[in-house]
Order: structure tokens, then sequence, then C-alpha cells
């Protein structure tokens, strides 16, 4: 079980993430609720060892301590992270994508196993396994992160605003696999603005507002609560928050800033992936592969579906 304890995180004088404290266990999907700005996507970072600010409180999985460990440590631990934006390899094909997530030692062994789960759950992965992942739709890209993250056998999976983007039918689409990834004994924790349909299918919910939780409770109960109801299910007279026009409980946001990319693929001239890239290839070799294409990539325009890193505080 994930369980986090008096949570906070800050950006100098600048207050983030306030004394958060949940949980969330194996083969359960918890979704956290907030206006923009409230701190959604700073505790998800803070959690997956991700966050650049000042972390204070108590994160452990399965009764093991977190603190400080670096990401790719909580990654071998057992949580990995869908980012905002999906982050996939746009010139890599959807299977090289999926494959490099099998880096965790925790991981090796499975990589077939995982491998053929993930084509189990996604089945239009399958016919798209060879397909450059630039190529493919909003909701497509979503499956591939999704199963890039799964890839590392995790007992936690943490999603930040994973319908972002997505037509209405693609939305229920990707609640339908998380669904399939739940019944898997996978805990799953989202970020998400779409309340409707994320509490539809979550077993508990937490609301966040000016950087506090300040609620939190079965999902059909808070379905049925009106305050949720008003500020966030299109009922009342209290409208729900807009990505333009924060609550008030917002108003205190943070600067923005922009991060340094750490990998950036662009898009190499005429790149064609073929079933022959895939033969002897490991994950070492399309890490490698991957910083060629950075180095070979024009700086701008970057091509759509590349990895980038948004700031550490939320917008």
């Amino acid at each position: 079980m994930l369980e986090v304890r008096d949570l906070s995180v800050a950006y100098g004088k600048h207050q983030a993430l306030k004394d958060a404290a949940l949980h969330v266990s194996p083969g359960e999907i918890v979704v956290i609720l907030g206006a923009n700005g409230a701190g959604k996507s700073t505790l998800l970072k803070a959690v997956s060892g991700i966050c650049e600010g000042q972390v204070q409180g108590a994160v452990t999985l399965s009764g093991q301590s977190l603190d400080g460990l670096p990401a790719e440590q909580i990654v071998e631990e057992g949580i990995a992270l869908v980012p905002e934006g999906r982050g996939i390899f746009g010139d890599l094909t959807v299977e090289e994508n999926l494959r490099l997530g099998s880096f965790p030692e925790r991981a090796k062994g499975d990589e077939q196993a995982n491998l053929d789960r993930i084509f189990s759950l996604f089945p239009k992965l399958v016919e798209r396994r060879r397909q450059v992942a630039r190529t493919m739709s909003g909701g497509e890209q979503q499956m591939v992160a999704i199963g890039r993250a799964m890839m590392s056998s995790p007992q936690i999976l943490t999603l930040d605003e994973p319908s972002l983007g997505l037509s209405p039918l693609l939305c229920k689409e990707l609640f339908q696999n998380l669904r399939r990834v739940k019944n898997l004994g996978i805990g799953v924790l989202m970020v998400e603005q779409n309340a409707k349909q994320s509490l539809a299918i979550a077993d508990r919910g937490y609301l966040l507002e000016n950087t506090r939780i300040v609620h939190e409770g079965k999902a059909d109960a808070l379905m049925t609560d009106p305050a949720v109801q008003a500020a966030y299910l299109g009922g009342g007279g209290i409208s729900a928050p807009s990505p333009s026009r924060p609550s008030p409980s917002a108003s205190k946001e943070a600067p923005k800033e922009t991060l340094p990319n750490k990998i950036t693929v662009g898009r190499p001239s005429q790149t064609r992936q073929t079933a022959d890239s895939l033969v002897g290839l490991n994950v070492s070799d399309l890490v490698a592969r991957a910083e060629n294409s950075a180095k070979a990539a024009p700086k701008t325009p970057m091509a759509k579906g590349t990895p980038t890193r948004n700031s550490d505080i939320d917008a």
C-alpha cells in the first residue's frame, strides 16, 4: 500500500502543497480533484521523486520509506508515473517505446510477459506495434504511455491528467482501460479534472483546495455530495474551475517556470521504423537510439508527442 503523510512542498517562499495525507491500496483507483494551482501535480511529482521543490513529509510503499530516493529508485520500488502530456518518444515505434519501460531490475526477466499483458489490455497496440508513435492519435499515444509505465511491473500506477486533450469518446475508452489495470491488482492514483468520469470508475477520492486536502471519501459519496456537485460536476450555482479562470482558492498560484529537458527526441529526416529495427535490440540499445535521435533532431520545431518536462509548479 502507498501511504503519504504530512507531505508538504515549497518553492522558496511559495507553499505549493501543505500537509497532504492519503493512501492507495492494491487494486484500488483513487482520484485527486482540485482547481488549477491547488497542488495536484505537485503531489504526484513529490511521490514520484521528480519534484524540484523543498519536500517534507513521509512517503512509504508496503512499509518501505521512499523519502529522499531518486526517481529511478522509486520506480525500482514499484511506483510508475504517466506524466501529463504522455511524454512518449515520437520517433520510436510503439513496441520500442514500451520496451523502454522495462529498465528496472524488478522487471528484468518479465519483459515479454509484461509486453504480452499490455497487448492483451490494449489490443489496438498489437496492430500498431511497429508504427512510429508520433503518427498515432492522442488516445493511442496515451495507451502507449500507460503501457510503458506498466512494463516496470509497478505496484502503484500514478497518472497526471490522463484525459487531457482527448475527445469524450477517447476519455471513455481511457477510463475503461484504467479499470482493467485495477483488475490486475495494481493500485491507481490519478490527478484528473474530468471529475464525473474519473469518480465513476474510482473507489475513493480526495479534494485539494489551496494546497491542502480538504475532503476525502468514497467515490459514490463524493458524486452525490452537494458541494462536489456544485464545484466539479456542473450542479448548483458555482461554476466549475476552468483552465483559463481558476477558482478563488487557486488564486495564489506559483510563478511559471520552465525547466530544462533532460531528453528531447526530435524528428530525424525521413525516419522510418520497420520490423527489422526490433531484432536484437535491448533496452540499452533503445536508450542509445533515443539519445542519438535527440542529438540529430532540429531543436525547433519540436515533434509532437516528444517528452518534455513541465514546471514542477501546477498550472
